[in-house]
């Protein structure tokens, strides 16, 4: 008889003390936004999400060899444009599409500075979708306001200084479009 009782107890202290503190516990460690992430530069430097608070951000995967790599001169004129305005570019080499982007890190920023005078922001390579995503794609596909996979190179997502994100663009569509650009100055507009 004392046994059903005991197992009572124990499920009645799970429920009531240890489930809100485990709840509480996760919470804590899940990412809140951009910002709570660390990423290594293409310099091998690690470099917290959190030093661009204030910033709007322009988070890009890219890669040299794709249809869409002239979109690297149209990221670094909007980025000369609205830099002085506290606008950033954050650019993430991917290999996810076509192996597109085989190239190592070193030979990834001497391509991007040579061949279109990249001076944004570029971090090292990494996944951004599949199994060996890197945890700030998992938390943009998953966690974010616009979740879903990453279809190809250049997709775009535009964040609020906050570090929330608050648009996806997707790769056709370029970083001077009128659509980008309208949202990019409103939220400059904001402080």
């Amino acid at each position: 008889m004392r046994r059903p009782m005991v197992r009572c107890v124990l499920c009645l202290f799970v429920s009531l003390v240890a489930t809100p503190f485990l709840k509480a516990q996760s919470l804590t460690t899940m990412p809140k936004n951009i910002h709570s992430f660390t990423m290594k530069t293409i310099d091998g430097k690690e470099k917290s999400l959190a030093d661009y608070k204030g910033n709007i951000l322009l988070i890009v995967n890219v890669a040299s060899k794709c249809g869409y790599t002239p979109q690297y001169k149209d990221l670094e004129a909007v980025y000369r444009k609205y830099k002085d305005r506290g606008f950033r570019v954050l650019g993430f080499p991917a290999n996810n599409f076509g192996n597109q982007e085989p190239g190592s890190d070193e030979e990834i920023l001497e391509f991007c500075s040579t061949k279109y005078d990249v001076t944004f922001d570029l971090f090292s390579k990494i996944s951004v979708k599949g199994e060996d995503q890197h945890p700030l794609y998992r938390y943009i596909t998953t966690e974010s306001a616009f979740p879903g996979e990453v279809k190809w190179n250049f997709q775009k997502y535009l964040v609020d200084r906050e570090g929330n994100i608050v648009a996806m663009f997707p790769s056709r569509v370029k970083p001077t479009n009128k659509e980008v650009i309208e949202r990019l100055e409103t939220l400059l507009a904001t402080k």
